[in-house]
């Protein structure tokens, strides 16, 4: 499984999971990554280090994913062989606590950028490409205070399948990763991180939690030739997590 002279943009890629799908497609033999972030540049550039070390030309992409002007951005890189929506955000508070500005806010970086950045990217897209959502299992799950994050995933799962369809005529593939609990610094903003954790380590079926290298495996995977007929699905990366009652 290799990605020899791939062009790739990895949204969220700056750190955590983003940060290993990226670095995973500069070890398999991309030839450029572009990773998006928000504002951090201290942690952009570090990333962008360990791309040029492995051997891929690291471009970085600042700003709102769900703006226009990284739109715009995105339309610029030329031609990609691989688009990988990870950024992601939220309001974490119960549903009678949130907001209209919350729900736009969640909504907009978390399910309406997967559209935008494909109409930016898919006039210049190749057969053989292919397109990935990050999603998590609070799409299908009700999670504590997760409502809006939640609600958000169900939806890029749901937009996932549409332009599966719509694209699968142009030979762009569209799939999803819905991953499990996973030890980054986006659990920081969960208030009850440390029960999360301790849930998921003392009752994942496979005997350990969920690692970022598991879900960079699984994006890989499916932008491989060996998928080439897995088309619209969301393929659940939690070590059996989801399946106990």
């Amino acid at each position: 499984m290799r990605f020899e002279g791939a062009s790739v943009l990895v949204t969220g890629g700056s750190r955590g999971i983003g940060k290993a799908i990226a670095q995973r497609f500069a070890e398999l033999g991309a030839a450029r990554i572009a990773i998006g972030y928000l504002r951090n540049d201290a942690a952009a550039e570090a990333a962008a280090e360990e791309l040029r070390a492995a051997g891929a030309e690291p471009v970085l992409v600042r700003g709102n994913v769900s703006s226009e002007r990284v739109a715009s951005e995105v339309a610029e890189l030329g031609p990609l062989d691989v688009l990988v929506h990870n950024a992601a955000t939220g309001v974490i508070r119960p549903a009678l606590e949130v907001q209209k500005k919350h729900w736009d806010w969640t909504l907009d970086a978390n399910s309406h950028a997967l559209l935008a950045l494909a109409q930016a990217a898919v006039p210049q897209m190749r057969a053989g490409s292919s397109i990935v959502g990050i999603s998590s299992l609070g799409s299908t799950r009700v999670l504590e205070n997760y409502v809006l994050v939640g609600t958000s995933k169900a939806a890029l799962e749901s937009l996932v399948r549409y332009l599966a369809v719509e694209l699968a005529p142009r030979g762009i593939r569209v799939n999803a990763v819905s991953a499990g609990v996973v030890d980054t610094a986006a659990l920081e903003h969960f208030p009850n991180k440390d029960e999360m954790l301790v849930m998921a380590r003392e009752r994942t079926p496979a005997g350990r939690m969920v690692e970022p290298a598991d879900v960079a495996d699984a994006v890989v995977w499916l932008c491989s030739p060996g998928a080439a007929m897995v088309c619209g699905q969301t393929l659940v990366v939690d070590g059996g997590f989801s399946l106990l009652a």
